[in-house]
C-alpha cells in the first residue's frame, strides 16, 4: 500500500458524512459555550462590586448575568436536534459526505451568531448594571435592552434548526 493510498483510506474512514455533521455540532456547542462563558463572566465581574455594597440588588443583577448564558443552551439544543435527526440516540442513519457537510453548515449560524451575541449581550448587560446601581427602580429597562440582543441568537437558532428539522432522508 502506498502512502497516497493509505492517506486516502484514512481520510475516507475519518471523514464520513456523520463525522462531518458531528464536527459541525461540536463547533456549535463549543463556540456558543465559549461566548456564553465569557459573557456571563463579564457580567458577573461587573456586578460583584454592586452586590458588595448593596446585596439587595442581587436578584436584579442575576437576570442580567444569566442572559448571555442562553446562547450556550442554543448551541447544545442544535447539537441535540442533530443527534436526534441522525438517529444517534436510537437507530443511526447513514448519510453521505455531502449531507454531512449540509448539516455541519446548518450548525454555523448558531455557532457564529451565538458566540458573538453572547459577548455583545454581556456588554449591554454590563452597561445596564450602572443603571441599576444609580436607579434600581429602572431595572427592567437594562433587562429589555439585553433581551433585544437575544433576539438575534434566537433567529440564528431558528435558521440552524428549521432546515435541519424539515430535511427528509
Amino acid at each position: 500500500m502506498t502512502f497516497v493510498e493509505f492517506m486516502n483510506n484514512l481520510f475516507s474512514q475519518l471523514f464520513t458524512g456523520t463525522n462531518i455533521a458531528l464536527i459541525g455540532a461540536a463547533i456549535a456547542v463549543v463556540a456558543t459555550g465559549i461566548g456564553s462563558a465569557k459573557g456571563v463572566g463579564q457580567v458577573a465581574e461587573a456586578s460583584q462590586g454592586v452586590m458588595a455594597e448593596d446585596p439587595t440588588k442581587f436578584t436584579k443583577l442575576l437576570f442580567l448575568q444569566a442572559l448571555p448564558g442562553t446562547q450556550g443552551i442554543y448551541g447544545f439544543i442544535t447539537a441535540f436536534i442533530l443527534f436526534f435527526k441522525l438517529g444517534l440516540l436510537s437507530t443511526p442513519v447513514e448519510i453521505t459526505v455531502t449531507q454531512g457537510v449540509y448539516f455541519a453548515l446548518l450548525c454555523m449560524p448558531i455557532a457564529i451568531a451565538g458566540y458573538i451575541s453572547a459577548i455583545k449581550q454581556s456588554r449591554v448587560a454590563v452597561a445596564g448594571i450602572s443603571v441599576i446601581t444609580k436607579h434600581p427602580e429602572e431595572s427592567t429597562k437594562p433587562l429589555i435592552s439585553a433581551a433585544l440582543v437575544e433576539m438575534y441568537a434566537i433567529l440564528a437558532l431558528l435558521i440552524s434548526l428549521l432546515p435541519m428539522l424539515s430535511y427528509q432522508f
